[in-house]
């Protein structure tokens, strides 16, 4: 399985604004919490998972988003497959990163928030818990929203 998009959609008439994901499945949720960096200068990276899988939505502000395979020993592997994404609140996206990759992200507008759902206790995560200093791997992490 591999990185998936779970594109939402909006309706907006009097009473204001909707955004949801009908494709989005929640039977596999286990829990969520939600990231609130304290400016856009902060990076959270890298984090992975062999077997964890976890979902990401910008509810608010934008992201930019780095996601890197790792082998099977936990190692990051930036040869294996990078991908770079903006999850931005303005287009409903939910990003699904399964295990086996890891993550990083900085946020790209004042006040930006991030939910994140997972598919394992905390204790499953810590148990599968992969980190990497910041220059493990070089991104752009200049992007301007």
């Amino acid at each position: 399985m591999g990185i998936t998009k779970i594109q939402g959609a909006t309706h907006t008439d009097e009473r204001g604004k909707l955004v949801f994901f009908n494709d989005f499945s929640m039977k596999p949720i286990v829990r969520f919490y939600e990231i609130n960096p304290s400016s856009t200068n902060v990076i959270r990276a890298w984090q992975g998972h062999l077997k964890e899988t976890k979902w990401f939505y910008c509810c608010e502000g934008a992201f930019v988003f780095y996601v890197i395979a790792i082998d099977a020993e936990g190692a990051l592997r930036p040869d294996l497959n990078v991908e770079h994404f903006i999850l931005d609140s303005d287009d409903p996206v939910i990003l699904q990163v399964p295990g086996g990759f890891a993550s990083g992200f900085k946020a790209i507008k004042d006040h930006s928030k991030l939910t994140v759902y997972s598919d394992v206790s905390v204790a499953a995560s810590i148990a599968d818990d992969f980190r990497f200093p910041e220059t493990a791997y070089k991104a752009d992490w200049s992007y301007k929203a």
